[in-house]
């Protein structure tokens, strides 16, 4: 075995035992959600479909409990997506990512967006790709017109400049599309320097430009030659945390990128979001956000807000995917695999015994931690008989205003004429 490959094996014995799935310890022991992979693989064809019609394809939701490999499927789908040629964007819902927040959240996304085969960020990356002397690139200018009122003048100003700029005007545009902002002065400024008449550029909210930046980027991207972009978004479940208010506004970004918000279509984007099972009964049901939350919202003035939210709710409630918990031949299936990448990894072979027995339990993490810590000791401590027990964690839904960040919808102005 190479130098590499025992790098590589210990890389993966060392995510498997924290918990926190990478690429090695996915391509190692591959995914058992048959079902979901399926799905997955047509919401993908969906989404280079509904590029004719402009219309988002339709986002999934997985459901599952502490522990049963929600973080590990995400990785899976997303070696998926990027064998598909889709760019990709892991992220995890915190207090620097909230759901709550269109700005934040695009931001984080175009932060960590990979693309196929590459490294580093993703914009710099299609940047590279794009031809401004391609079809491909006067189709994009096309659709940036046709899309009138709905995009910002910035974006078609976007365009223009990176077409005609120097290096330095170039990247300025790139970091506007990764979401930082573009005063209007400073784009007048600089379609004077490249020899175009300037034109007005339109104050905008920054919570507007992030949303319309999530209709740009996919085309964008497709015209770089992917296929499009998905969003992976873990860890939803600490929205339940969030105030009445962020909850709210939380349920209408999930049902914003699901593709449910009528015309507020994404074409060429797609989402998977995770989320505990419990989050209905504690958190739509316990906390009654179901009826409560609408009602405290309107009492705000904020009816369009309120509407929102259910449609966000009702996906949650309805359109939720379980993961399937593993059966007795998986588990051991799943233990000869792990054991082998366990040899490689330390160049010790975990002997059958006795006490290797299989847990009363249907949750992966707790079975893989399990042969791996005592498969630890045997190695360290020969004459050591291990024994593990099980206890479980339980997380609450108290709100926790930390959590919630700063807002970033703030405003963007041009510079004054």
């Amino acid at each position: 075995m190479t130098a590499d490959m025992h790098i590589i094996n210990r890389r993966a014995i060392e995510a498997l035992r924290s918990g926190v799935p990478n690429r090695y310890a996915v391509e190692a022991l591959g995914c058992q959600q048959p079902t979901i992979q399926e799905r997955f693989l047509a919401q993908l064809r969906a989404t280079n479909e509904g590029l004719s019609s402009e219309e988002q394809s339709t986002g999934l939701l997985v459901v599952g409990d502490f522990g049963t490999g929600k973080s590990h499927l995400l990785e899976h789908l997303n070696h998926i997506a990027l064998d598909q040629n889709f760019v990709c964007s892991k992220l995890v819902i915190s207090k620097e990512t909230p759901l709550h927040d269109p700005v934040k959240l695009y931001r984080s996304a175009a932060s960590v967006a990979v693309a196929p085969m590459k490294c580093g960020s993703a914009f710099t990356e299609l940047a590279w790709k794009l031809d401004t002397n391609a079809e491909a690139f006067a189709r994009l200018e096309g659709w940036v017109t046709s899309m009138g009122a709905r995009l910002n003048s910035r974006f078609a100003a976007s365009l223009l400049l990176f077409k005609k700029g120097d290096e330095e005007m170039v990247q300025r545009m790139i970091s506007f599309w990764s979401g930082e902002p573009l005063g209007g002065g400073d784009v007048r400024r600089d379609l004077r320097a490249c020899g175009e008449r300037p034109y007005r550029i339109e104050k905008a909210r920054v919570k507007d430009l992030a949303i319309q930046r999530f209709l740009f980027a996919p085309r964008l991207m497709i015209a770089a030659g992917y296929a499009g972009w998905v969003l992976f978004i873990d860890e939803v479940e600490l929205i339940g945390r969030y105030s009445p208010l962020q909850r709210a506004k939380s349920y209408v970004e999930l049902a914003r990128l699901f593709g449910r918000l009528g015309e507020q279509q994404f074409p060429g984007l797609t989402t998977v979001f995770a989320i505990m099972s419990n989050f209905e009964a504690e958190v739509l049901e316990e906390k009654n956000d179901l009826e409560d939350l609408p009602a405290k919202v309107r009492d705000k003035g904020l009816d369009e807000l309120a509407k929102h939210a259910q449609v966000g709710m009702r996906i949650l409630r309805k359109e939720k995917v379980g993961l399937s918990a593993p059966d007795a031949d998986t588990i051991s299936r799943t233990r000869d695999e792990v054991r082998a990448i366990y040899a490689q990894a330390y160049g010790w072979e975990p002997q059958k015994y006795e006490e290797e027995r299989t847990l009363a339990s249907t949750v992966m993490r707790e079975h893989v931690r399990t042969w791996i810590n005592e498969w630890d000791l045997k190695r360290l401590y020969p004459e050591y008989s291990p024994a593990t027990e099980v206890h479980q964690l339980t997380s609450g839904y108290a709100e926790d205003a930390d959590l919630e960040g700063a807002s970033g919808d703030g405003s963007e102005h041009p510079a004054p004429t």
